[in-house]
């Protein structure tokens, strides 16, 4: 019995191979991370730091928890906001997870 394979298949076969031999470096995980939190700072300043006297809160130096539970919230619309409802929902929980890691490792 022979099997025949198109050119899709192997082609798709090459290039998950090639993602899975190519694992993220630190340095790369590391800039993933830094731009993901930077799709806050239009509202929350550069590395969460939002202006002195702003009504947004500055997320730098947050509990991590705390913001993962802010965000799941905002996500499933149990706490009111503005915006913030409609933002969450672009984020997977791994993607807020980074973020709310990446904040509170920031200084304050």
């Amino acid at each position: 019995m022979k099997i025949y394979l198109s050119s899709t298949t192997l082609a798709l076969c090459a290039l998950a191979a090639s993602s899975l031999s190519h694992a993220q470096t630190p340095a790369a995980q590391a800039l993933y991370n830094r731009s993901l939190a930077a799709t806050c700072a239009n509202c929350h300043g550069t590395d969460g730091r939002a202006v002195q006297g702003s009504s947004v809160l500055s997320l730098a130096g947050m509990d991590k928890n705390y913001l993962v539970a802010q965000m799941q919230a905002f996500k499933s619309g149990t706490r009111p906001a503005t915006v913030m409802h409609q933002i969450s929902k672009g984020y997977s929980d791994a993607q807020i997870d980074i973020m709310a890691s990446y904040f509170a490792a920031q200084k304050k």
